[in-house]
């Protein structure tokens, strides 16, 4: 099993994910700062998207997109539980990870791509407006808060233990810090939430130079 990755949250996603369950993959590089995932042909082959991270199976087969790349591991691994044992249990972990993907990482992503990212990604790609950016951030900061609300004073998002949604929130929250990005006022249980993840062998992968 071959991991194609790069920086960026979705790749560490899987990187996590993959040491959480002990799951060994041979790590495959991309330089995505100089676009060398857009000028591989034998990437594109894999994913015309040539988005990452793309996971390589023994038989050839290729999958894209980190979520359904971790529950394919789930499904293959099922322990140490990452997604829920029950189907009770795997839809509160999922309704978690849909409506951060959805109401937190689309804003924050197109906002950094529209705003700081815009002089590496405008050239590559469709982007937001400077003033859409703006907004979009906001959106996305405002979500986070009503996140820490709901988190309270819980140690995990869902099933009182460590999960896939936990992990997203984690990744996608120290990307921000990557960039320049803060929390904002009024999330320090987010703020407790990505410190105890740190203290996790697996946090190591936002340590390591590429």
């Amino acid at each position: 099993m071959k991991l194609h990755s790069s920086l960026g949250p979705n790749p560490r996603l899987v990187r996590m994910f993959l040491i959480e369950k002990g799951i060994e993959a041979e790590r495959i590089h991309y330089d995505i700062i100089g676009g060398e995932n857009r000028k591989s042909a034998a990437l594109t082959a894999k994913n015309p998207l040539q988005t990452l991270p793309v996971l390589e199976l023994e038989d050839g087969t290729f999958l894209t997109e980190s979520w359904p790349i971790c529950e394919y591991l789930e499904e293959v691994h099922p322990e140490p539980n990452l997604i829920g044992r029950t189907a009770l249990e795997r839809a509160e972990v999922r309704r978690w990870v849909r409506w951060f993907d959805q109401d937190v990482v689309v804003p924050m992503t197109m906002g950094f791509r529209g705003g700081g990212g815009r002089p590496m990604f405008e050239p590559r790609m469709r982007v937001v407006s400077p003033a859409a950016a703006e907004e979009l951030t906001a959106m996305a900061n405002a979500n986070f808060v009503w996140l820490d609300g709901r988190l309270g004073d819980r140690h995990h998002l869902a099933l009182g233990r460590f999960t896939l949604a936990d992990l997203i929130v984690f990744c996608f929250i120290n990307f921000g810090f990557t960039v320049g990005w803060t929390l904002p006022e009024g999330t320090a249980n987010l703020a407790r939430l990505v410190e105890q993840t740190n203290q996790r062998p697996s946090a190591k992968v936002w340590q390591d130079s590429e």
